[in-house]
């Protein structure tokens, strides 16, 4: 049960700090501007990984989870409470920002600024490059692992930096999930929801070859 809270915590944070970025940039008039949108998110995501990453891993994100069970490094039967945990967290902050920005309509959802074509393909691409990042500093040496956290949030803000303005740079279903639920803009989400499940899949695939 620790490891089921720990990820429904981290989750939250992740949701909330990082979607409530988003939110409060557009209520100031943009006083967090989009960089500080990207920082947020990479250091948010750093932040749970260094606070919860030796309770649960700290994966917060189901694409993660299921691409660590096709390697056979996560456990079959904690895949649906991982992903109820995280499921919880999202729309827990969703709900929560709601409360607090009742006249935002968007509550930091992703939508593609382009064609649905190009984000669900940067999508897979930019989740390939986090999953990576985080399947090589997790199964790596001992002093990798001391720097996932940096690692893995600097990833993060790198291609919420760039990529944000075209696709949202999401690259976690579960974080597109809550605010799309809670605001009622569902109308892309299969894009969030499968992209970045088959740009960590097509990673971990990559990664077992490169380590054969």
């Amino acid at each position: 049960m620790k490891k089921y809270l720990a990820e429904m915590i981290g989750t939250f944070s992740l949701v909330f700090c990082g979607t409530g970025a988003i939110i409060i940039n557009q209520e100031s008039n943009g006083a967090i501007t989009h960089a500080g949108i990207a920082v947020t998110f990479g250091l948010i995501v750093a932040a749970m990984i260094y606070t919860l990453g030796d309770i649960s891993g700290a994966h917060l994100n189901p694409a993660v989870t299921l691409a660590f069970w096709v390697v056979k490094i996560f456990p079959t039967n904690e895949i649906f409470p991982y992903l109820l945990s995280q499921t919880s967290g999202a729309i827990i902050a969703s709900t929560t920002l709601h409360l607090l920005f009742p006249n935002n309509e968007y509550l930091g959802s992703t939508l593609p600024s382009g064609s649905p074509t190009q984000t669900f393909i940067m999508e897979i691409i930019l989740t390939f490059i986090l999953m990576l990042t985080i399947i090589h500093v997790a199964k790596g040496s001992k002093e990798q692992g001391m720097f996932a956290g940096l690692a893995i949030g600097s990833v993060v803000l790198l291609e919420a930096m760039f990529a944000g303005p075209i696709s949202g740079a999401s690259m976690n279903p579960i974080r597109s999930l809550g605010p799309a639920l809670i605001s009622g803009h569902t109308e892309h989400l299969w894009i969030y929801l499968t992209a970045p499940i088959i740009g960590a899949l097509t990673a971990v695939g990559i990664w077992k070859l490169l380590k054969q």
